[in-house]
C-alpha cells in the first residue's frame, strides 16, 4: 500500500461517522433524498449536506441526481453496500453484548428454505435449545436467494439452503446436509388419485401451485416437463410457503410439486395424496451456510455441528 493510499484510508477512518453510514444505507434503500432525511429526522438541506460531505471525504460522486431518484453509481453500490453491512455489525454487536450484560445468553438467527430444510431446522433447534435453554433464537423462513442476500448483509447468522450465485463460493462456507426427492403432490379428493396410469402430460392440464422462479424447486419443476417434451404449465399461484400451499392442496383441485420427506406425514394421515408420476431427478443437496473468514460464536457453531449430525443420522437411517 501506498504511503498516499494510507494517509487517505486513515483520513476516511477519522471522519467517517454513523450518519455518513446511515444516509448511505438508507438511500441505496429509498433511492430518495427526502425520504432519507426524515427516515433520519433531519431536514433534507442537512442530508444533502451529509451526502456532499461524505462524497467529498471519499473523492467521488456515489449517486447520480436524477430527477425521479438519487441512483447508486459503480462506487456508490459498493458504499452503500459496506454501509449495510457496517451497520448491521454494529446493531448486531449492541444486541449481543446489552443481552450478555443483562445476564443473557446470546442470539442466533437461523435462515433456512421451506419443507424437508424446515423439519432439520426444528430438530436442530431442539437440540441446542436443550443445551442452551436461554438462548435467544430467531428464524427466518424465504427462498436462498433471498437468505443468501441476507446472509451476505449480515442480517443471518445461519443460512440453511442453496448457494444461488457463482460468487457465493468465494463469500461462503458450505456444507452439504440432505438431498431432496421431490413428489407431485394433491388433495386427497383429487380425481387424479382415481387414475392408476399417469403421465407428466396428465399433469399439464391442471393448475399448479409453485415455488417462485429462480428456486430449485422451479427449476426441477420446468425440467420435468421439459424432458417429456412439454412447455410447463403456468401456476396460477407462486409461493415459497409450505403452510399455504398445504391449505391450497385441500382446499382446490390444484397440484404442486413439493419435498417428500415433507409430505409424507400429510400424505400418511389422509390429507394429500401423491401422484404415481416420474421425476426427472432429486433436488441437490441443500446445505448449511456460514460466512467465511469470519470468528462464529459458540452458538454458532454449536448450531452448525447439531445440524450436520443430525443429517449425517438421517442420511444413514434413508
Amino acid at each position: 500500500m501506498s504511503r498516499d493510499s494510507a494517509i487517505s484510508t486513515f483520513q476516511v477512518l477519522t471522519k467517517l461517522r454513523f450518519r455518513h453510514l446511515q444516509l448511505l444505507e438508507l438511500l441505496g434503500r429509498t433511492r430518495n433524498l427526502r425520504l432519507a432525511a426524515e427516515q433520519m429526522h433531519v431536514t433534507q438541506p442537512a442530508a444533502t449536506k451529509i451526502l456532499s460531505d461524505v462524497e467529498a471525504m471519499l473523492g467521488a460522486s456515489l449517486f447520480d441526481r436524477l430527477p425521479r431518484e438519487m441512483r447508486p453509481t459503480y462506487l456508490g453500490e459498493l458504499s452503500v453496500r459496506y454501509a449495510s453491512t457496517t451497520l448491521a455489525n454494529l446493531s448486531k454487536f449492541s444486541g449481543e453484548f446489552a443481552t450478555l450484560r443483562n445476564g443473557g445468553y446470546g442470539h442466533l438467527t437461523v435462515g433456512f428454505i421451506p419443507a424437508s430444510a424446515a423439519q432439520l431446522v426444528i430438530a436442530a433447534i431442539k437440540e441446542i435449545q436443550r443445551r442452551r435453554p436461554r438462548l435467544i433464537i430467531k428464524l427466518v423462513e424465504q427462498s436462498s436467494d433471498q437468505l443468501a442476500t441476507w446472509l451476505e448483509e449480515k442480517r443471518l447468522d445461519v443460512m440453511v439452503g442453496r448457494p444461488t450465485e457463482p460468487r457465493h463460493a468465494a463469500l461462503f462456507d458450505v456444507v452439504d446436509l440432505l438431498a431432496e426427492p421431490a413428489c407431485a403432490v394433491v388433495g386427497q379428493h383429487h380425481p387424479l388419485l382415481k387414475q392408476r396410469q399417469l403421465e407428466i402430460a396428465d399433469l399439464g392440464r391442471w393448475p399448479w401451485i409453485l415455488y417462485p422462479p429462480g428456486t430449485a424447486m422451479r427449476q426441477l419443476f420446468e425440467e420435468t416437463f421439459a424432458a417429456a417434451g412439454m412447455v410447463a404449465p403456468v401456476g396460477i399461484v407462486e409461493t415459497p410457503s409450505i403452510f399455504s400451499t398445504l391449505e391450497l392442496l385441500q382446499a382446490t383441485d390444484m397440484l404442486s410439486l413439493q419435498p417428500q420427506s415433507a409430505m409424507d406425514k400429510y400424505v400418511k394421515n389422509g390429507l394429500l395424496g401423491y401422484l404415481s408420476v416420474p421425476i426427472r431427478r432429486t433436488l441437490t443437496n441443500y446445505s448449511v451456510i456460514t460466512r467465511k473468514n469470519e470468528i462464529a460464536s459458540q452458538p454458532i457453531e454449536e448450531f452448525v455441528d447439531i445440524l450436520v449430525g443430525i443429517a449425517r443420522q438421517s442420511d444413514e437411517h434413508r
